[in-house]
């Protein structure tokens, strides 16, 4: 039986579908389970499950020789409430697709219909289903698994939806694309004592102060003048509702953002001297941690001008982005690791933001989608070879 060709309305519904099992980082299960169903259908040349944790992977080999291409889309949801009024709202009230993994999903799994109708004439389409891309881990974790070592690609391409781009419009940039980002937490401990004499104890409250405004001046004094760099302190904790008690524990919570990741060990470095002066100064013990690093994505140019002759040939509009986005996206792994590209498909000029509470995936991209990721796939198997300095 011929693979079926998915139609915009077999798009939108699947789209929905998986809108309703939305998942949180590690726990795709379900998601998985609904993937694994759909390939059924497509009769890929193999198919790798658990790769990474919950991550799959579709490989459609050609009868003749050629490069190997990866192409990848995230999985995971985020811990955000859907909203009410979609007839297909997430079946999780605290968690939904803000950021527009189901659509991606959904953009992927038409392409591996239509490459299971008509498998490439030559080289092998890895089609990734990665999970955990929200927290920074999957990119990593698919890379370290020992079943990815026979899928590794000679160049390696992702696509993020965006946002405040005219429709169905390819946003290309050659070099940093997306931002390194950081989580930081820094413990501080000393000793409660009576309110009434603070004197006894060792209270952290004003060590918080000074991390606050030394962090929030970071960027000026370990990035130079024209470096993208931030620091955003995103929470404090020190004490509580008992007035009757000088705090012995604080807490200090922020987020590093940099294009480049020199710039960002710089800035780590410097946040490691810091806590460590501040809590010595207030004779306080401290304890640092990270959490959510994401390495800055850096697009190869010969893959970009490849994807934007793709766009051409497609008949999409492309739109270059003069500067680099500030969000991250661990997809950095990736193009740190081959020549490759991370590229977005415009939204909607007037679309809500990703992580909104209004957001949600625009139907009318999915066969845009789909039909980009055709057109990247046929281009990118056509290039003789892709060398890694190409990056």
């Amino acid at each position: 039986m011929a693979v079926a060709i998915l139609s915009p309305q077999d798009l939108t519904s699947m789209r929905r579908e998986l809108h309703r099992m939305a998942e949180l980082s590690d726990l795709e299960e379900q998601t998985a389970r609904f993937l694994r169903d759909q390939f059924q259908s497509c009769r890929p040349t193999q198919l790798v499950t658990g790769l990474g944790g919950h991550g799959l992977a579709a490989v459609f080999a050609g009868s003749e020789p050629g490069p190997t291409v990866l192409l990848r889309c995230d999985t995971d949801a985020l811990p955000l409430p859907d909203r009410a009024d979609l007839p297909y709202a997430s079946s999780d009230a605290g968690v939904s697709h803000k950021c527009g993994h189901d659509g991606h999903m959904t953009m992927m799994l038409g392409l591996a219909h239509r490459l299971g109708a008509a498998p490439p004439s030559r080289g092998r389409a890895v089609l990734l289903f990665q999970p955990a891309e929200e927290t920074g881990a999957g990119a990593r974790r698919v890379l370290d698994d020992a079943a990815f070592a026979p899928l590794v690609p000679d160049v390696v391409l992702g696509v993020h939806n965006l946002p405040g781009y005219p429709l169905g419009s390819v946003v290309l940039r050659a070099g940093p694309i997306a931002a390194a980002s950081r989580g930081m937490t820094i413990e501080l401990t000393g000793a409660s004592s009576h309110a009434a004499e603070p004197e006894a104890g060792r209270s952290p409250a004003l060590a918080v102060a000074a991390l606050v405004q030394s962090l929030s001046a970071l960027p000026q004094t370990a990035a130079a003048l024209g470096e993208g760099a931030k620091a955003t302190v995103v929470g404090i904790e020190v004490g509580g509702p008992a007035f009757g008690t000088s705090p012995g524990t604080g807490r200090v919570m922020a987020t590093l953002r940099a294009y480049e990741d020199a710039v960002m060990d710089r800035m780590a470095a410097r946040c490691t001297e810091l806590a460590a002066h501040t809590a010595r100064a207030h004779g306080l013990e401290h304890r640092l941690s990270w959490c959510e690093e994401f390495p800055a994505t850096v697009n190869a140019a010969a893959v970009v001008d490849a994807v934007a002759a793709a766009a051409g040939s497609a008949g999409l509009a492309t739109v270059c982005s003069e500067a680099p986005f500030a969000w991250s996206e661990d997809f950095g792994h990736f193009t740190a690791a081959y020549p490759g590209a991370l590229v977005g498909l415009g939204a909607g000029l007037g679309h809500p933001a990703l992580h909104h509470p209004d957001y949600d995936f625009p139907d009318p991209l999915l066969p845009v989608g789909v039909t980009f990721w055709e057109s990247a796939l046929e281009c990118l198997l056509t290039q003789p070879t892709w060398e890694s300095d190409s990056v």
